[in-house]
């Protein structure tokens, strides 16, 4: 029983490990990874959408690194976010919880009534807030970048945001 019971867990952990996103483009419209669409000539949409419920903080800052490389990618020096949205869900449960059931059967002359303990430890629940997609919309910028929260350095955020979001390559 213990045994059957650690390798649940065990399967568990690795599905969660297996399902957290990765930095890739989407294949096709609206599909898992990071999109980006022209509104004018120096504004985008910049989406990353997971395949199903992840961290909202991940999907942001896997947002603001594709608007960096795209903000390099057309020679420019900084962007700046105009608006954000954030697709998202509410988290699961947070804790242990134990349930109750009771049920009663007749068979002709039999009857019986069952009582049921179960518990429930949840292995790998989110600690923030869930989401499914992360978009911003942005404008790109050339010489020096304004002095405001909503304005990126391109070329920082890429050496920062790579160093700790993606595996050395």
């Amino acid at each position: 029983m213990l045994r059957q019971a650690l390798l649940a867990a065990a399967i568990a952990v690795l599905a969660a490990c297996a399902s957290a996103p990765t930095y890739s483009p989407a294949a096709v419209q609206g599909a898992a990874g990071y999109s980006d669409t022209p509104i004018e000539s120096n504004r985008y949409f910049v989406t990353y959408r997971a395949d199903g419920a992840a961290d909202a903080q991940l999907l942001q800052d896997f947002a603001l690194l594709r608007a960096a490389e795209l903000t390099v990618q057309h020679g420019r020096d900084w962007f700046w976010v105009d608006r954000r949205n954030v697709d998202e869900q509410a988290a699961r449960g947070g804790g242990p919880s134990i349930g109750v059931g009771i049920g009663g059967g007749n068979w002709g002359r039999r009857s019986g009534v069952g009582v049921g303990v179960g518990v429930n430890i949840p292995i790998g629940t989110p600690a923030g807030v869930q989401a499914r997609a992360a978009t911003l919309e942005i404008r790109l910028g050339e010489g020096a970048k304004p002095d405001d929260l909503n304005a990126y350095d391109a070329h920082a955020l890429i050496a920062n945001l790579r160093a700790r979001l993606l595996p050395p390559q």
